[in-house]
């Protein structure tokens, strides 16, 4: 048995858990200085300058949402590092200096108000939605965040006078929590939010999200709104929306039960004049004595996401299920008549009701679903490299389908211009040395047997010199046999001599670089190939070399690669990460001592499970907004959501949940490489606490442990560029300095 460090029954660092205690914060306040005394070489600052000048660059591509004539975009940079909520014309757009109109700034907002104001969104009312008080297109939403944390508040806003609307005059504002505003009407709104009403005691769940979702009418309190839906205490999060796409509109509510699986209900409403929900706690979550609302479950397993657009209704399965008969595979799409099949009986055959528009593979998944007025655009991954399939109705109501826009290569991100008015897509091609390129296309000709066509909108500069670099795909093989692809990116010559599969002793090659292995390998989420404009300049441009490994845990492969390591089985996704770390040094891309992984949030367990349980294999690792005592995770922040995919510590689950908690793995007398932890003050998602105790618990053995701190940031790390490139240049002064890139 390993002496280890921490344990489960008594945590002796758990004051450290205390966010904004005088203690703890002067713990962090201390280790800030000695990480910044540390990394803040003659180095740094340039550096970081180089990254600032990145990140705030003018020539960026400022992504956009149309919304009538007009597209908005939320832009930072040197002058505005909060940002500014501004919109254009497509033909403005178009020019090489768009004529924006600002609509808010939220720098100044920021030093009016006192509070840093990080942005998490805005949604505008349609003209569907409007009154004659309030027309369509003259107010919105906007969701801030005080210091980016995932708590925020929600506010109307004036888009004609650019003005908040004061709640004392009616306006919505919805306090600092969990949850969100979304719009019915021009007086009206759906609201999730961590305030108790009359009949609750607990208005949040166990991880911290509402319990009560609301139909809220303008010009009366928040707390006294109208119960729609709710989820027991140990559920996640309950939710309700509307669809106001005109012919199509539809009242949705949703009870998440945990990260993977959720109920779907229609509510009907049968006093659309009282704008009113209400009813006895029932089955489907309402409240209230006599329902003057009507929720309906729409009955299919869980675990299988149900959407709409206009007529349609779509289903993605993440296991094989069953629907009306139909064996539907994991990770395909199917889609039905959306009346059709409500209406029909449950238990009648769905055979020629439903029909399949993507069935995965050994090598596929389906990695999007883009909806525009009359086609479907699915993004597919085949050995992690993308293409785009096309499938519309033809005018007998045969589904047709093409592959579409094959000129465009690299990874692909497909966006609809405006889904209720044409088929219209935005298309954003990049790949890890070439700098995003975004399209306009239109998807309407195929309507017509015709071949899709498509415009070069915007092409982003280069931001660090690529020349003599290459990137190219390889594979290792796993623990069990499994063959896991990772990406090789750095000096062409070293890492097409990787990808030969040579190994070292066999024949002589370049010289072993620096290398930095990053991972994730969590809640499905796909590692694909993107441009790395700060890995570039910090890493690259210099001579080191990156990797990236799409381990087990993500969703490469689709649902079949991400349930390989659940739970029980998590251990796979560090088998794998470890076969690739071995493979780099076995091919000759790198030595141990030259070798550093990297990994933030799900990746930070990665990471930390590599200092534990392979310190061997690294030279270097970095930990980033981690999570590592599996013990506590639980109860802290939103961590119980996340028992779907590790486990639950209070129950028999802690038998395999010990072994791959970073935390209570610590050895006395293990030999660990120098680790460097970052997190955030602010991070509401994952526990400050887990990195802090981490750190700790490291320096109790007299491990070469560095530690940074960003009080402000969320669980990004960072609130605003002058941050991110703080954090960043802190991060590759330490792996210059471990790994001898200098």
């Amino acid at each position: 048995m390993m002496p280890h460090v921490s344990n489960p029954d008594s945590d002796s660092f758990q004051w450290l858990e205390d966010v904004e205690g005088e203690d703890a914060l002067a713990w962090v306040e201390q280790r800030n200085r000695q990480a910044e005394a540390q990394l803040q070489d003659e180095h740094y600052d340039p550096l970081r300058d180089a990254l600032r000048e990145i990140l705030d660059a003018s020539d960026r591509i400022p992504g956009v949402t149309a919304r009538g004539e007009w597209l908005y975009n939320f832009w930072t940079d040197a002058e505005h590092p909060q940002g500014l909520w501004r919109r254009t014309t497509l033909e403005s757009y178009k020019s090489d200096a768009p004529d924006w109109e600002i609509l808010l700034d939220l720098d100044a907002l920021s030093e009016a108000e006192g509070t840093t104001w990080v942005w998490h969104g805005a949604s505008v009312l349609r003209p569907e939605q409007s009154s004659d008080d309030v027309p369509g297109y003259s107010r919105a939403l906007i969701d801030l965040s005080p210091g980016g944390s995932d708590a925020d508040v929600t506010r109307e806003f004036d888009l004609h006078t650019r003005r908040f609307v004061d709640p004392e005059e009616g306006g919505f504002y919805r306090p600092q929590g969990k949850g969100g505003l979304g719009w019915i009407d021009a007086d009206t709104v759906y609201a999730s939010t961590d305030r108790a009403g009359p009949q609750e005691d607990t208005p949040v769940t166990s991880s911290g999200y509402p319990r009560v979702a609301r139909r809220w009418a303008r010009g009366t309190e928040l707390e006294d709104a109208e119960p729609i839906i709710s989820v027991a205490e140990d559920d996640m999060v309950a939710s309700a929306g509307y669809d106001s796409t005109p012919g199509f509109e539809r009242h949705v509510a949703t009870r998440m039960l945990g990260f993977y699986d959720s109920e779907t209900y229609l509510i009907e409403y049968h006093d659309e004049g009282r704008r009113r929900g209400g009813g006895a706690e029932d089955s489907a979550g309402s409240l209230g004595s006599e329902p003057e609302a009507t929720l309906t479950l729409i009955d299919v397993p869980t675990d299988l996401r149900i959407g709409f657009h206009r007529d349609l209704i779509f289903f993605a399965p993440r296991t094989e299920a069953t629907v009306r008969g139909v064996v539907l595979p994991a990770g395909s799409l199917y889609v039905a008549d959306a009346a059709e099949f409500l209406h029909s009986h449950v238990h009648e055959d769905g055979a020629g009701l439903l029909t399949p528009l993507f069935t995965p593979t050994d090598s596929t998944s389906l990695q999007g679903i883009t909806a525009t007025r009359n086609l479907f655009a699915l993004t597919v991954m085949e050995d992690v490299v993308e293409h785009v399939q096309a499938h519309w109705r033809d005018d007998a109501g045969t589904w047709q389908s093409r592959r579409v826009l094959s000129a465009i290569t690299g990874s692909l991100s497909v966006a609809a211009y405006d889904a209720r008015e044409n088929d219209d897509v935005w298309i954003t091609a990049q790949d890890f040395l070439t700098p995003t390129t975004r399209y306009l296309g239109s998807l309407a000709p195929l309507l017509e047997g015709n071949t899709e066509t498509y415009e070069l909108i915007k092409q982003a500069p280069e931001r660090f010199n690529a020349e003599g670099l290459a990137a190219v795909q390889s594979f290792a093989t796993s623990a069990d046999g499994t063959r896991v692809p990772y990406f090789l990116i750095g000096p062409a010559e070293t890492v097409q001599f990787a990808a030969d599969g040579a190994p070292r002793e066999s024949i002589a090659g370049p010289e072993p670089q620096p290398t930095v292995l990053y991972g994730y390998g969590g809640f499905e989420i796909s590692q694909k190939p993107s441009y790395l404009p700060l890995v570039g300049k910090a890493w690259l441009e210099r001579g080191g070399v990156f990797a990236v490994a799409n381990i087990r845990g993500g969703g490469e492969y689709g649902p079949r690669w991400h349930q390989a390591a659940l739970k029980e089985n998590r251990g796979r996704a560090f088998e794998d990460f470890a076969a690739v770390a071995r493979e780099l040094v076995s091919t000759g891309v790198t030595t141990t001592e030259q070798l550093a992984c990297r990994g933030g949030s799900n990746g930070g367990l990665l990471t930390g499970n590599m200092l534990t349980q392979h310190p061997d294999l690294f030279g270097a690792v970095v930990i980033q907004v981690p999570l590592l005592d599996m013990k506590r995770y639980s109860h802290l922040l939103a961590g119980a959501s996340w028992r779907a995919e590790y486990g639950d510590p209070d129950t028999a689950d802690w038998e395999h949940l010990q072994a791959f908690s970073p935390y209570h793995q610590l050895d006395k007398e293990a030999d660990y490489p120098p680790v460097l932890l970052t997190t955030s003050t602010k991070d509401d998602r994952v526990h400050p606490g887990h990195a802090r105790k981490m750190t700790a618990a490291l320096e109790s053995v007299s491990a070469d442990v560095t530690y940074w701190e960003n009080t402000q940031g969320g669980h990004g790390g960072a609130a605003n560029p002058e941050q991110q490139a703080t954090m960043n240049a802190l991060i590759y002064r330490f792996l210059s300095q471990r790994l001898g890139l200098d």
